[in-house]
């Protein structure tokens, strides 16, 4: 137990600058011009969450020497993407009386997003990954709507595995998003 209190986490320091790469990458306006992602709040969440996605992705993959630094780090940036969205609400005026009500339903919907998404990127299934795209980022049943987001997710998270680890800790490099 003392061994835990007194350990540095250095795995902790990256869960902000972590997050910060992936809502920097989701604002990338090709994704509301090309790709036709309307800039409201809700399609915004699904843009973060897929980015977090990918990122929590590529480090709990990461094997050998690091592996303990990659879960760490995933955790770290799970848990600081959570308390964002708790502080969001906050500053979108929700009140500490319906507070955890909000935040469960919001924690069901991140925890679908992942589940939902985690299974096509693992295994390149483009066709499922733009059904639940279409679905949940354009509000469609129409999985030709989230091609073009699956192909970028799936490139993402290739192109995600071939950076080293401190590469992606530090500056993790997305692909360019294209119709």
């Amino acid at each position: 137990m003392l061994k835990n209190l007194f350990r540095t986490r250095s795995a902790e320091r990256l869960g902000l600058p972590l997050y910060t790469a992936a809502v920097d990458q989701a604002r990338d306006p090709a994704f509301y011009t090309v790709l036709g992602v309307t800039d409201e709040i809700d399609a915004r969440f699904e843009l973060y969450t897929l980015h977090v996605l990918l990122l929590i992705l590529r480090l709990r993959d990461e094997a050998g020497y690091d592996a303990e630094k990659g879960v760490e780090a995933a955790q770290n940036l799970f848990d600081t993407y959570v308390s964002a969205l708790d502080n969001t609400l906050r500053e979108l005026g929700v009140n500490d009386v319906t507070m955890a009500k909000k935040m469960r339903k919001l924690g069901e919907s991140l925890y679908g997003r992942m589940t939902t998404y985690e299974g096509p990127l693992r295994s390149g299934d483009a066709a499922e990954l733009a059904e639940g795209l279409a679905r949940n980022v354009y509000g469609v049943e129409d999985s030709a709507r989230g091609q073009g987001l699956a192909a970028y997710g799936l490139a993402a998270r290739a192109g995600l595995a071939t950076q080293p680890i401190d590469a992606v800790l530090t500056r993790p490099v997305w692909p360019e998003v294209a119709a």
